[in-house]
């Protein structure tokens, strides 16, 4: 999650090069599923999660401690992410940007098939700070998506609605990646996004349930998976215009996500019903460097993963 506006860094995006994403249907998309079958979301193994979250922090430690925009680590967990859904059989285009003197990318995602008119996306930043791996913030999300990304490769899923996923750059300078991937969309393209999901720092040590006070469809669809699970949730208001949600939900695109809390305390009131400390921040180790793969509570990671898979598959049958 980026820093308050105060926080900011000044930035200017410019275009680097760009591939433009095709309009029509992706070549060699699978067949369309059975009239009338709905597939059930699969569970995601946290496993899974929590070893592409090693493979982010060994890239951090690797290329100076951290992931940030225009440095080696954050090119590095790019590649990585690239490299995994190219093997899956995802579409994938690399959108080139310049931001504070530096190149930044996106990577964007598409799975074959599906009503390219309507278009589901589930997104996540891909940078961390200059002080740390950023493992929470925002390597959480961004495993959680990739890892719901392959399991829609390994169950052969034949959405109705076409799948795209995105990983952002320069997410901590002010939402640029996620802006620069908006504004460079036709007025069509973006009609054509029904909703776009979004993730960030989604395992935080001392975890709350926060699901964005956005679209109410997108808004009850993660508040029934919780439900089910007999986990209460809140309304998230500290991140509101803080994360990669605001470009599209400014282009009039439908957004929601999901949020586990960042350097607000939580409250003894939060703490009767989610467990954990009252009075110590969701995430003590937020834009620092001890936000390394010992920063995450697993049980929040596992049922926000598992709650993104369940608005992947909701939203796009």
């Amino acid at each position: 999650m980026k820093l308050p506006v105060s926080g900011r860094a000044t930035v200017t995006a410019a275009v680097a090069a760009v591939t433009l994403l095709a309009t029509g249907s992706i070549a060699g998309a699978a067949p369309a599923p059975e009239p009338g079958a709905i597939a059930a979301a699969p569970d995601i193994p946290v496993a899974n999660v929590k070893a592409h979250l090693t493979q982010l922090q060994s890239i951090a430690t690797a290329n100076g401690g951290n992931r940030a925009h225009g440095r080696t680590g954050y090119k590095a967990s790019l590649d990585y992410v690239k490299a995994k859904l190219d093997a899956a059989g995802y579409t994938t285009t690399i959108q080139q940007f310049t931001s504070s003197g530096r190149t930044g990318y996106n990577l964007v995602a598409d799975w074959p098939g599906g009503d390219t008119g309507q278009v589901l996306m589930a997104g996540s930043h891909l940078d961390s700070v200059t002080a740390g791996a950023g493992i929470n913030d925002n390597g959480s999300g961004s495993a959680a998506v990739l890892e719901t990304a392959l399991a829609v490769s390994r169950a052969g899923y034949h959405p109705t609605k076409h799948l795209r996923f995105g990983w952002w750059g320069a997410e901590e300078l002010g939402m640029v990646g996620s802006r620069y991937y908006v504004n460079n969309l036709t007025s069509a393209n973006r009609a054509r996004i029904s909703g776009y999901l979004n993730f960030d720092m989604i395992g935080s040590p001392n975890p709350g349930y926060f699901v964005y006070d956005d679209d109410p469809a997108i808004e009850k669809t993660f508040k029934d998976y919780f439900t089910g699970l007999g986990v209460p949730t809140e309304i998230e208001t500290e991140g509101d215009g803080r994360s990669d949600h605001a470009p599209f939900k400014n282009a009039g695109v439908p957004v929601g996500g999901l949020f586990s809390g960042a350097d607000y305390l939580k409250t003894a009131a939060q703490a009767a019903k989610w467990g954990g400390t009252a009075g110590r921040a969701f995430d003590r180790c937020y834009h620092s460097s001890c936000d390394t793969t010992a920063n995450i509570n697993d049980t929040a990671l596992d049922r926000n993963a598992d709650a993104l898979a369940y608005a992947v598959w909701t939203l796009s049958s």
